[in-house]
């Protein structure tokens, strides 16, 4: 294994006092329009404390059609103009992913409080910048990763901080890809698509999807990855499938995950045509949650096996909302909480930088069949052959 890389961070900043909200409540403004926009939105129109105010997208029915269905008065083409407005103190941006560096820093730059869809930007530099802008600023940026508020991966990490599973040795990560017939992917727009297929993205299904499977590698054991080995292929224009193997900065802790594209295989889902396995083994007992997307398997969401002093017991937790919606739902009312009630929301700038330095391990360890530590990626990295930006 390499030695362990030196931190290129920048150094620390003094973090002024966060803002606060005139009202005593969150007014939101919505920036893009697009095919994740209702799941993300979902959890803002129902909290109590919140308004979603404005709606933004450069396509104006779009647009329009979002601002009638939630019931929001301003629809805004201009991005600046959705700044420029005094009643929106925080922004939920859905826009693409190459965009998000310039508008995350704009809302930033003009005293908006941010929420931003996973990935946090294209580059480490460009993540680490809006990082530190947000520091300096006293604003909150928060990623908005859906998976780390799904309930069964909730009540999973509950398991591990709570010692059911004894001490952590093993992570264990499963995404297949496949075919569905949900309502909800029939009625994607293939156009807002396009982006993740070019230079616009630095990589594939491993930079946009996988991006909540890094996430949650980091996660759930709570353990940085200090060393990554991976095979990365490529099927058509966009899925790259893929094994990985990590170590974690406990040395006698190892995280596999792997990631398959199976055009015939059809799921039952609700949403799109994939499903995840998370496995999390400890030295008294393992934890599985099996759904996540999809609902691939015919058992409880989360299911414990402990086998401690000759004892022997599994306990399946059925109970457990596992609508894949639902982390959508709660990563946007937490992010109301965290504003209201000064908190630090989930997931953090920093975290998000350390998901997508793990995302470019993948990639450079693949290209370059040696061992990566994800700590070492400063730089921008671009999936083997993929176009250039």
């Amino acid at each position: 294994m390499d030695e362990p890389a030196t931190s290129t961070a920048p150094p620390a900043v003094e973090t002024p006092a966060r803002r606060p909200l005139p009202t005593g409540r969150v007014r939101i403004g919505v920036v893009g329009a697009g095919n994740v926009a209702d799941l993300n939105v979902a959890g803002y129109l129902d909290h109590p404390r919140c308004d979603v105010v404005a709606v933004c997208d450069v396509d104006a029915e779009l647009a329009g059609a979002a601002a009638r269905r939630w019931d929001v008065a301003k629809v805004y083409a201009d991005f600046d103009d959705l700044l420029d407005d005094d009643d929106v103190d925080a922004v939920e941006v859905l826009t693409p992913t190459h965009l998000h560096h310039a508008h995350v820093l704009a809302a930033l730059r003009a005293g908006k409080h941010v929420s931003v869809q996973k990935p946090l930007a294209n580059s480490v530099p460009e993540a680490r910048e809006l990082a530190r802008v947000a520091a300096e600023s006293g604003l909150v940026l928060r990623v908005s990763e859906c998976f780390r508020h799904y309930p069964p991966l909730e009540r999973a990490r509950e398991l591990v901080e709570g010692g059911a599973i004894g001490r952590v040795v093993g992570v264990r990560i499963k995404t297949v890809v496949g075919q569905t017939d949900s309502a909800f992917q029939a009625g994607l727009r293939l156009e807002g698509y396009g982006w993740r297929l070019d230079g616009r993205s630095p990589g594939g299904h491993l930079f946009d999807d996988m991006a909540h499977k890094y996430a949650m590698a980091l996660w759930l054991p709570g353990l940085d990855v200090v060393s990554v080995q991976a095979v990365v292929r490529r099927r058509d224009l966009y899925f790259e499938p893929c094994v990985a193997l990590f170590e974690y900065e406990d040395p006698d802790v190892l995280g596999v995950m792997d990631v398959h594209f199976a055009p015939g295989m059809w799921l039952r889902s609700k949403y799109y045509g994939a499903d995840e396995l998370f496995e999390v083994q400890g030295d008294e007992g393992v934890l599985w949650v099996t759904r996540a997307t999809g609902e691939l398997l015919d058992v409880p969401p989360v299911v414990l096996y402990q086998g401690r002093d000759n004892v022997c017991r599994t306990v399946a937790e059925a109970d457990v909302e596992s609508d894949w919606g639902e982390g959508f739902r709660r990563s946007s009312a937490h992010f109301v909480d965290a504003l209201l009630d000064g908190t630090e929301p989930a997931m953090t700038a920093g975290e998000a930088v350390r998901a997508l330095q793990l995302c470019f391990a993948v990639y450079q360890a693949s290209a370059t069949r040696l061992p990566v530590d994800p700590r070492s990626i400063s730089g921008p990295v671009t999936a083997e052959g993929w176009p250039e930006p």
